[in-house]
């Protein structure tokens, strides 16, 4: 489906609003259009046989009044249309953007690890910001200049049709500039918002890493960066602007006055020829409906930039909306016992370069499985497929024996809980972070959870206590604060499966005391897989699974895996320091 059906189905939802408004529009343009003729009749009829018949005041302060209240009628409904038309808009624009943020709700993660997060915001806002335009602008333009144009051609037809002819000129004119201006605006356009989406992308990495680049003193590389990003972004937009300037007045002008100089001649012609007279009210006329003519050919001119930033930015838009995803599942199961198997699964990231390999394990209820390796062994994407952010190649991952995939991604999910190494807090309070504003999730609830986990310890000193606001990513907190609250989180909403990632790697020898703790508590009575690059913290795990690019390599627990004297026992001699 074309772009412009697109737009128009999005325009349909609200079609009474906008019809209304258009309706109000055409009210104003005919009364604005009837200015001329009643001037036309005040001079032709009163006030040029006022010498013959002497001036009659009381139809010329009719016709006056007549033509003062087509000026307010057009005022007032100009008005109400104006309304009408921003209300639709930013009802369309509403409608879209919750579309699409709806829409990335669904998409796989897959699809974030190719568009970083700032392109995607400047499609959520700059791009339906241009569509917002459309709308507004150049809808309600267009409609104007079109009605207005048609209007003025009727009243010159009907005044004198072969003057009416001649200004049928700006017809043709205006088409071809039209096509002209199309074909090299798209190019640019689509470079600039581009351009644009790029720098959001930069500024949202900058911002985010804004730590890392002032601690090794990259300032200078990252502002080249954004120049050369800014530089082809200013050459483009001035590329626009040359284009855009060569439109306007300046080809409205020329247009003018070719149009006045075949009127000029035409009037000439007649006089000097003797073929007739021409009242001083049709001349009046005339000069009225032509100077209003160029006045919507300029509008609509002026427009087309705006048309074509609003194409540009739809078919951004519709690009973003046409990624295929995944309906959200409400669907609710009873909570699982928690055997997991993985049955010869493999997954690769890329087609064919494989970066798990016949991984084949299961794990009982209540069990603890530990994963180890160096990084790049694939770790991470064993956790990745259970909760399935990616499925899987070639093989199986089972839940009580149902094949995950049988289930929707929100489905799985409901009884399952995920503690990472750099835990993610959102704007809002410690309470709301672990809540997460799910209804489920009383403050009693939430108060047992940070207690049990041995957070209320930890965040005693916080002058809010768990009101305390956070603000985006946690900041303000320490690393240490942020995983108990994180870990508090998991606890509340009771997961039958668990996932710690590293749960322990930033932080502090006594808090870490205060994290075994809460891993314990975390662990009691759920499926436990735990990512840990200390093989300190994880000695009472049931199981170890020592992973080797993409691949189990031993398997056991601690003192099996230490009297096996393979890779884990090389491993942990190295992080002990027995091994020098």
């Amino acid at each position: 489906m074309s772009t412009t059906k697109r737009l128009w189905r999005y325009a349909l939802l609200y079609k009474k609003i906008l019809a209304t408004g258009l309706f109000l529009l055409a009210i104003a343009v005919v009364a604005d259009l009837a200015g001329p003729l009643v001037a036309k009749k005040i001079i032709d009829d009163h006030i040029s046989k006022a010498t013959e018949q002497g001036l009659e005041f009381q139809p010329i302060a009719i016709l006056l009044a007549v033509f003062f209240g087509l000026a307010v009628i057009t005022a007032i409904f100009r008005y109400g249309q104006y309304i009408l038309l921003q209300m639709g808009a930013n009802r369309i624009i509403q409608k879209m953007r919750n579309d699409i943020y709806q829409h990335i709700q669904t998409l796989p993660i897959r699809y974030f690890d190719r568009l970083p997060a700032g392109k995607v915001v400047s499609r959520v806002t700059n791009d339906t910001e241009a569509i917002h335009d459309l709308f507004v602008q150049v809808l309600s333009q267009f409609a104007s200049s079109f009605m207005t144009i048609f209007g003025i051609y009727i009243a010159l037809f009907f005044l004198d049709w072969k003057m009416a002819c001649i200004a049928l000129l700006v017809v043709p004119l205006l088409i071809l500039w039209a096509i002209l201006y199309r074909k090299y605006a798209a190019k640019y356009n689509h470079i600039v918002r581009g351009k644009l989406s790029d720098m959001n992308g930069m500024i949202n990495e900058s911002i985010n890493g804004m730590t890392i680049i002032q601690a090794f003193g990259r300032e200078k590389q990252m502002q080249k960066e954004f120049d050369e990003l800014n530089d082809e972004y200013y050459k483009y937009q001035n590329k626009l602007v040359l284009l855009d300037s060569a439109t306007s007045h300046n080809l409205v002008g020329v247009i003018r006055s070719l149009t006045f100089i075949m009127f000029i001649w035409y009037f000439g012609s007649a006089e000097l020829a003797g073929d007739r007279a021409i009242s001083i009210g049709m001349l009046y006329a005339f000069v009225d409906y032509i100077t209003r003519l160029f006045n919507p050919v300029t509008n609509i001119v002026n427009q087309l930039a705006n048309l074509e930033r609003a194409n540009v930015a739809s078919e951004r838009v519709f690009d973003l909306l046409d990624q295929s995803g995944e309906a959200v599942d409400d669907t609710r199961i009873d909570r699982y016992h928690g055997d997991v198997a993985f049955n010869h699964v493999w997954f690769a990231y890329k087609e064919e370069e494989y970066v798990l390999k016949d991984i084949n394990f299961k794990a009982k209820q209540g069990e603890t499985i530990a994963l180890v390796g160096h990084t790049g062994s694939g770790k991470s994407s064993i956790m990745n497929l259970l909760f399935r952010f990616y499925d899987v190649t070639k093989g199986s991952i089972t839940i009580d024996g149902h094949n995950i995939q049988d289930y929707s991604r929100q489905t799985i999910r409901e009884h399952m809980g995920i503690v990472l190494q750099d835990p993610y807090l959102f704007t809002g309070t410690i309470a709301s972070n672990v809540s997460l504003e799910d209804p489920k999730i009383s403050r009693e609830t939430v108060e047992k959870a940070l207690k049990a986990v041995g957070g209320d310890q930890v965040l005693a000193n916080l002058p809010g206590g768990i009101d305390e606001p956070v603000i985006e990513k946690g900041s303000t907190l320490s690393s240490g604060q942020r995983q108990l609250i994180s870990f508090a989180r998991a606890l509340a909403f009771n997961p039958a499966i668990l996932i710690l990632d590293e749960a322990t790697s930033n932080i502090d020898t006594e808090t870490e005391e205060i994290i075994q703790h809460a891993m314990e508590v975390l662990k009691k009575g759920r499926t436990t897989f735990i990512i840990a690059h200390r093989l300190s913290t994880i000695k009472n795990a049931d199981r170890i699974l020592v992973l080797d690019r993409g691949e189990i390599v031993e398997q056991g627990t601690h003192d099996e895996l230490l009297a096996l004297g393979g890779r884990y026992n090389q491993m942990y001699k190295l992080q002990s320091g027995e091994m020098k």
